[in-house]
């Protein structure tokens, strides 16, 4: 099912169990933020993709447990581009945002609908391992890139 033909190729690699466990863990956040009603989780997960997103991954406290999960569990290391890890974790970034500011400004069915999204996407992965980033670049791709291209 996998298929990266069209992904953002990257000269890095990450480990794709734990990116699945990011996943898991962002789907855990997103639960406790809609039990508690509380924004901080969410808070907590912007600035996290946020250090994915932009290559400081060793500051982000997902992936760090990520890592030390794997690595106590003895998992299997299996080493996959990190492209499309890195633009799933930038539309994290601005999927979590946006829940933010839903909620601040009081619009709280538009940020339910939006963690709604993050919460599936992040469980496609954690679960059956389906990077929907790599779903979402082509379209991307061609919006922001079609016109150079013509």
């Amino acid at each position: 099912m996998k298929s990266y033909a069209f992904c953002p190729v990257s000269d890095k690699k990450v480990n794709e169990s734990v990116s699945r466990i990011n996943g898991i863990f962002t789907v855990l956040l997103l639960g406790v933020s809609g039990l508690t009603h509380s924004i901080i989780p969410v808070i907590f997960l912007a600035i996290d993709f946020f250090l994915r997103s932009f290559d400081f991954s060793k500051y982000s406290l997902v992936a760090v447990s990520s890592r030390n999960i794997v690595s106590y569990l003895h998992l299997n290391e299996s080493l996959i581009n990190a492209g499309p890890k890195i633009f799933a974790a930038r539309i994290g970034l601005i999927l979590s945002s946006l829940i933010i500011t839903f909620f601040f400004l009081h619009a709280y069915l538009p940020a339910l609908s939006v963690a709604g999204i993050l919460g599936l996407f992040s469980f496609l992965e954690g679960a059956f391992g389906i990077c929907v980033a790599c779903e979402i670049y082509p379209i991307v791709y061609r919006f922001f890139y079609k016109v150079r291209f013509q």
